[in-house]
């Protein structure tokens, strides 16, 4: 019998490389250790301490034997195991584990507890590597069939304990023999994966914060003459008063030169001699490994890629992009690129402009990320418009690395960010994103436009998962995590405007008010279209005047009964017929006033052909002056004409302080061209308020009894093991009815009947009344075309109905028909969950037949499904008053229905190998449901990113 050691390896596990990141924003590579990496152990073992040596050891070990080297380079992958994080291509730390037995001795499966112990070097310690290390060696761990980790630490080794501790898996601690003995259970827990994501968050965050606030820039490749790509760069960060030390690199400086723009130059970042923070790359693609060389042998914290020549432009820049993104990760570099447009941070500490666009917008409460340049530009002129200002822009371009997860970790705590929107042309991590954007979405709104809805296009060089959904659904689903979604980038700005301007409302009730009936009429047919419930509109006349709107608006922000308030504006006419385009100034200082006066409620102008006006709200919605050296723009007819004004002072009493979405000096009033354009922008706000009210009640996932969740997997086990197909099987009927009981999903027998003395014996062993159906592909599900016979109550009547099919139908082997037992009578529903690559696990329900299958109506929840979830997917289809009692028919029992709903979102969400589940028909009566036919297909579980530990995506 061979001991463990003697074990033979198994191949190299490629699937447990990963890159992440660390505390400190940095990344670094975690991989398993192999033979060849001997020489990096030893050097790796030289640079750590004595103290850090004896922690590890328990006694002086001041350098590795050559036996040591070997056992700890050395692994079968299976019972022994290390991994090690690099950063360079060098260990900065060690982890592995040994399988033991019951009495601590080496051993080989089913022993599943294994012994594991870390190193790291001194001068990495405190970045959260040893955590990070910790969630990857669980995982595989568990993987391996090991369940529980021991692991000795000496008392003094506080940092290490605290890594076990803090780990948050459930855990025992006793003293032995001068040690601190830890036993973890590697099941995953509610704890332990909150850590995880807790830590993924703040890693994250903190990679965005060190490219968004450097304190030190080199901009490589700036030109020695003005113009170009980098001269450009550098110029737009000196003329936005950028606070930290600045750096040209160009490698053809002559000699004599010392200076560009007056700022120093270098021909490489090793002779600038002192930090740079942020590398901004502005050389042709060919160029950059060697910039991206230099700059991680010198301590370059990150990269904004502006160079082109890149996936967008075939295989070869593709197979380039990868090659980048694996040269910048090996020294812990994280990029925003390549092909980006650049980086924007309004902050007045920072006041950073690496980006092409000439003027920065002003300081604000909104951050824009976008992953198009173009739309970048055209979304920064359409907000600089109309007055709004930014807190930060992000411009990804392939976004071969920095991605919109990462803004939008970074956005979550920002305190300088009220309002995030999004243009996005792909999800790469949907899980992930609904995730974080749900999380977001609770403190601030998050605004989304998505390109390439219907082309299914994805950034250069990336595999993203392609949803087999109809948009529609995505939206809805989206739209379930709080997401606010839109379809054009002008309603982008419209919803950013609103959003950051104004308080949410707190319900649906608009009052309408202004100078004209007709452009009343209009936004009141808005707000029905909308599915809001306006009054009335004010009519004000065409001889108002601004004391006459200030009047009214204070009124109506009074009313109780009214949450938001429409302004409409005209042009004042003369009494010679001639229009006057009146005072905008004077006009949107009497709303300001009123505002100011009255509970803090949404207020919204739709104005026509007042420019004057516009412009004066706009300019008031400018909440700083410009950054120090920027240009002055001449203005135009839709740019601020004249000075910020004062904002009102919110009053004594707390109505129009600031609060979510709103500056410092108070609610800022957005004014649009069109009623529509405004209607629409207060709709969705209208319902981002009532997704935030909803989300302090969020449901629950209940706790059901008769759940097998253990047998589930044994049997899903055998059945993937039995399948010779890779893409998955789907299971035999009485094999899915055996999986769907073992979680309380009672599937009614179905028994074959290829002959009539066949179907008469099942009908026997059933009971009468029977049914008597068609199977037959092109036959299921259609009882139109009669392949169904219901109510047979006796062997007579039974004989008959199988004659009369097969004589209509075909013959019996064509008809494939089954006997089973009549149920109560009800409404016919089907249920479906199934797993999209686009966003994951979905959960369907709608009505069978016509409803769902041609006009799709159909409800769709994300899994898992709490209990308000499923209560609002079956009321939310368009055909629900069906169940609930229409034109008098008996309402049907829609708890039995909620219930099996929760289940099916159970078992796909217990069982990831589940890809498909069917329930068709499931018949709803007044007590009770039948499910009377049901599906189900299994596949080798996805590798979600989403789960498990922490790490980038992979190239």
């Amino acid at each position: 019998m061979r001991t463990p050691s003697d074990q033979p390896e198994h191949v190299y596990p490629d699937h447990w490389e990963a890159d992440v990141v660390l505390r400190d924003g940095g990344t670094a590579r975690i991989r398993p250790i192999t033979t060849d990496d001997a020489e990096r152990l030893v050097s790796f073992y030289e640079q750590v301490s004595d103290e850090s040596k004896y922690y590890r050891f328990f006694a002086p070990y001041p350098r590795l034997s050559a036996k040591d080297v070997h056992r700890f380079t050395h692994h079968d992958y299976v019972d022994r195991v290390g991994l090690a994080a690099t950063v360079g291509g060098e260990f900065i730390a060690t982890v592995r584990y040994d399988r033991i037995n019951a009495q601590g001795m080496p051993a080989s499966a089913p022993a599943d507890e294994a012994e594991v112990a870390f190193l790291v070097q001194d001068a990495h310690q405190g970045r959260g590597v040893a955590s990070a290390l910790l969630e990857h060696i669980a995982a595989v761990a568990r993987e391996r069939g090991i369940r529980r980790f021991a692991a000795e630490v000496l008392p003094a080794n506080n940092k290490m304990i605290k890594v076990f501790t803090d780990a948050g898996y459930t855990q025992k601690r006793s003293f032995e023999d001068g040690a601190v003995r830890l036993h973890l259970d590697l099941e995953p827990t509610d704890r332990s994966l909150a850590v995880q994501r807790a830590r993924e968050q703040r890693a994250e965050a903190r990679s965005v914060q060190r490219l968004l606030a450097p304190g030190s820039v080199a901009v490589i490749g700036a030109g020695r003459t003005p113009g170009g790509v980098g001269r450009t760069v550098l110029r737009n960060l000196l003329d936005a008063g950028y606070t930290g030390r600045t750096y040209a690199v160009n490698r053809a400086l002559p000699d004599a030169a010392t200076s560009l723009d007056g700022v120093p130059a270098f021909r490489s970042v090793a002779d600038i001699g002192e930090p740079v923070d942020l590398a901004v790359v502005a050389v042709p693609a060919e160029r950059v490994p060697e910039v991206v060389a230099d700059c991680g042998e010198h301590d370059v914290q990150g990269l904004v890629v502006l160079s082109a020549g890149y996936a967008e432009q075939g295989a070869e820049g593709r197979a380039r992009q990868r090659e980048l993104v694996r040269q910048a990760r090996s020294y812990g570099m994280r990029i925003i690129g390549p092909n980006a447009f650049g980086i924007i941070n309004t902050a007045p500490g920072v006041r950073l402009n690496a980006s092409l666009a000439p003027h920065p917008p002003v300081p604000g409460r909104t951050g824009l990320f976008t992953q198009s340049g173009a739309i970048g530009i055209a979304l920064l002129s359409g907000l600089h418009r109309r007055g709004a200002g930014l807190s930060s822009f992000v411009s990804a371009g392939n976004r071969a690395d920095v991605s919109g997860n990462d803004i939008l970790q970074y956005w979550y705590d920002d305190p300088d960010t009220d309002v995030v929107l999004l243009y996005l042309e792909s999800i790469g991590n949907p899980r992930k994103f609904t995730r974080l954007a749900r999380r977001t979405a609770a403190v601030k709104p998050v605004v989304v436009v998505k390109g390439a809805r219907h082309s299914g296009s994805a950034p250069p060089g990336h595999a993203v998962p392609v949803t087999r959904i109809p948009h529609t659904t995505v939206s809805a689903l989206l739209r379930q995590a709080g997401v606010i979604r839109v379809d054009t980038v002008t309603e982008l700005v419209d919803a950013g405007l609103l959003l950051a301007g104004q308080p949410l409302p707190a319900g649906p009730r608009v009052a309408i008010l202004g100078n004209s009936e007709s452009l009343g009429l209009l936004t009141y047919d808005a707000c029905l279209t909308e599915g809001l419930r306006p009054r009335r509109p004010r009519d004000l006349t065409t001889a108002a005047t601004p004391h006459d709107f200030r009047t009214a608006l204070a009124e109506a922000l009074r009313d109780d009964a009214c949450d938001a308030v429409v302004v409409t504006a005209i042009p004042w006419v003369g009494e010679n017929g001639v229009t006057e385009p009146g005072d905008g100034e004077d006009l949107a200082e009497a709303l300001r006033a009123a505002t100011a006066e009255a509970p803090a409620k949404p207020v919204l102008v739709v104005h026509v052909e007042m420019g004057a006006l516009a412009d004066a709200l706009a300019a008031a919605t400018s909440t700083a002056p410009p950054a120090p050296g920027a240009a002055p723009e001449a203005p135009g007819p839709e740019s601020p004409s004249s000075a910020p004004a004062p904002a009102p002072a919110p009053a004594a009493d707390g109505a129009g302080a600031p609060g979510p979405g709103a500056p410092e000096g108070g609610y800022r009033i957005p004014a649009y061209p069109a009623a529509e354009r405004a209607v629409r922008a207060l709709a969705e706000a209208v319902r981002y308020g009532q997704w935030r009210r909803q989300i302090a009640d969020p449901g629950r996932v209940p706790e059901y009894e008769g759940i097998d969740e253990t047998g589930a997997a044994a049997q899903i086990e055998r059945a993937l093991a039995r399948g010779a197909d890779e893409r998955g099987v789907t299971l035999a009927p009485e094999d899915a009815r055996e999986l769907l009981g073992r979680y309380g999903i009672a599937v009614r027998p179905t028994l074959p009947a290829p002959t009539p003395d066949e179907a008469v014996r099942a009908a026997a062993g059933l009971g009468y009344p029977v049914a008597l159906k068609t199977t037959a592909p092109h036959l299921r599900h259609r009882p139109d075309l009669g392949g169904v016979r219901l109510d047979l109550a006796g062997e007579e009547q039974l004989r008959t109905a199988y004659a009369e099919l097969t004589e209509t139908l075909g013959k019996p082997e064509e008809l494939r028909p089954v006997v089973q037992a009549m149920v109560p009578r009800g409404v016919d529903t089907v249920v479906r969950a199934a797993i999209d690559p686009g966003v994951g696990a979905v959960l369907s329900f709608g009505l069978a037949g016509a409803p769902s299958e041609l006009l799709g109506d159909t409800a769709h929840r994300l899994v898992p499904a709490t209990d308000r979830d499923v209560a609002e997917q079956i009321r939310s289809i368009r055909t629900a008053p069906l169940l609930f009692g229409w034109r008098g028919s008996a309402p049907v029992d829609t708890a039995a229905l909620e219930e099996l709903l929760l289940r099916v979102s159970r078992l796909v969400d217990d069982h990831p190998e589940i890809v498909a589940v069917g329930l068709e028909p499931v018949v709803v009566a007044p007590r009770g449901l039948s499910v009377l036919g049901a599906t189900v297909r299994l596949a080798p579980a996805p590798a979600w990113t989403d789960v498990g530990p922490r790490r980038l995506p992979s190239y």
